[in-house]
């Protein structure tokens, strides 16, 4: 099985077909679990690039151009329908290229991606303006266009899911894409791209380059003719992205880091604060951008608080993330690994104490032990930067203006969580957070129909709901003379 694997190539997906790269080259993609390579993806370069963003601008102007909205919805849906029949073998493609259990994707993010798509399919023909009254002598409107050719980069936390937040929106308002994946996480992106074609997607709207960021990523954002670019991703990658930009103004949206405060008062329901907290930390191996990593409790109850996360971490079943009594898979990557290892270390020489975990788990694969430090004082690194792994950094405070100090305290302005029996504090903390979503006795839902993104070094726009339709459309202003 490994074997017919390793030797087929993934080819991109540019024009309507399955092509090779110009090159030739291709990529082996590995497996997280076992480290070891399990497909061959071909790798783009920048003639590659320049092909598929021609043919997404051909496209604009050719059948999808004039095609109704109501048409583009009922593609959309016939996508979501072919998701929904190989959502095994996505599944399967997905944890394999990403180290997730596959319980988890098929539980949360399958059945987030069906109800992206199936969600803009039904916004494909209410995308409206407004008829605004100016003047007696004139009509004056607005309509919405689709911006143009969108360059789509994905993140390989979230492959399948995040990239269909951006893919579903931009089809439904008229847009064509070329998506660029991350490299060690592209297979299920490449297999969507194959369904948009079997369901009938015009050539050239949806196209898929897989390969080096710095080579086919640099290009698309460089690219004279991509009118906007999305990106979720690291915030030096996005500074990046935002002087690229500049040559020709391309619009751009960014979801970039989180260091997430999860805040657990002395009032809280500990049982359901911890069970959410041990969730928000280690879904995932920690590998989110609005992971609870930093849990701020009361000090009347953080010593219970420090006992019971570190109970719930050393319950956690790691193993083959194929298995779906498996609960915590291995990290993306071996370079992955070592980043979240050194910041372990980092804890520990700043005088943070490992109360559980710490260590790699296993010699194969990318396994980190679920870690929880307790002693971290808010100006740590751990307490500041970014982690992206399972570790959870508990943090005693005093009162509502310490716990407020330190939530806000970092760079990261993407989420945080709140939890309280006292409604009038819930609703005091929500106005004084600078977080693009506060959970109140909750951490970590999302839905497409609410705006999902932050500020600061956590990027700017929104994607979801309606706030999305406005990434990827242009207003424009008609005024009609009227008069005599």
């Amino acid at each position: 099985m490994l074997n017919r694997v390793v030797e087929e190539v993934h080819k991109l997906i540019i024009d309507g077909r399955r092509v090779e790269s110009v090159s030739g080259r291709h990529f082996e993609t590995l497996n997280p679990a076992t480290g070891q390579p399990f497909a061959r993806v071909s790798a783009a370069g920048v003639e590659d690039v320049e092909i598929a963003v021609r043919a997404a601008r051909v496209a604009l102007s050719g059948p999808w151009g004039s095609m109704k909205p109501s048409e583009r919805g009922a593609l959309l849906l016939r996508l979501a329908d072919l998701i929904r029949r190989d959502q095994d073998e996505l599944a399967e493609i997905e944890s394999m290229d990403a180290g997730k259990p596959v319980s988890a994707i098929r539980r949360q993010d399958l059945p987030a991606v069906l109800d992206t798509v199936t969600y803009y399919a039904g916004m494909a023909d209410k995308i409206n303006g407004q008829v605004i009254p100016t003047r007696p002598d004139a009509l004056t409107y607005t309509v919405r266009e689709p911006v143009g050719v969108v360059a789509a980069i994905v993140p390989w936390n979230f492959p399948m899911m995040i990239g269909m937040w951006k893919v579903a929106p931009a089809l439904a308002c008229g847009c064509t894409l070329v998506v660029k994946p991350a490299e060690i996480t592209s297979l299920s992106m490449l297999k969507i791209g194959e369904l948009a074609m079997e369901a009938g997607f015009p050539e050239g709207v949806f196209n898929v380059t897989t390969g080096s960021g710095r080579t086919i990523g640099q290009a698309l954002i460089d690219h004279p003719d991509v009118d906007k670019v999305t990106f979720t991703g690291s915030p030096g990658v996005g500074r990046t992205i935002l002087h690229a930009a500049a040559g020709n103004f391309k619009r751009v949206t960014l979801e970039l880091g989180g260091k997430s405060a999860n805040i657990i008062f002395s009032d809280a329901d500990l049982d359901a604060a911890v069970r959410a907290a041990a969730s928000g930390i280690f879904f995932n191996a920690g590998q989110v951008c609005s992971a609870g990593s930093r849990i701020l409790a009361h000090e009347a109850v953080y010593d219970e608080v420090v006992e019971r996360l570190a109970a719930r971490a050393n319950s956690l079943r790691m193993g083959d993330p194929l298995e779906t009594s498996t609960s915590l898979g291995p990290v993306v990557s071996e370079a992955q690994m070592h980043s979240v290892l050194d910041y372990i270390e980092v804890g520990r020489r700043e005088g943070a104490h490992v109360v559980t975990g710490g260590k790699r788990a296993g010699e194969e694969g990318y396994y980190i032990q679920p870690t929880v430090f307790s002693g971290v004082r808010h100006d740590m690194r751990i307490s500041q930067e970014e982690i992206f792994g399972p570790v959870a950094a508990v943090i005693p405070f005093r009162d509502e203006d310490d716990a407020i100090r330190m939530a806000n305290g970092t760079l990261y302005d993407l989420a945080a969580g709140i939890w309280t029996a006292d409604i009038a504090r819930a609703h005091r903390f929500t106005k004084r957070l600078r977080a693009g979503t506060v959970w109140v006795n909750t951490f970590g839902p999302t839905d497409v129909r609410l705006p999902w993104g932050g500020s600061r070094d956590s990027g700017f726009g929104r994607e979801h709901g309606e706030a999305a339709i406005d990434n990827y459309t242009e207003p424009k202003a008609v005024w009609i003379n009227i008069g005599h």
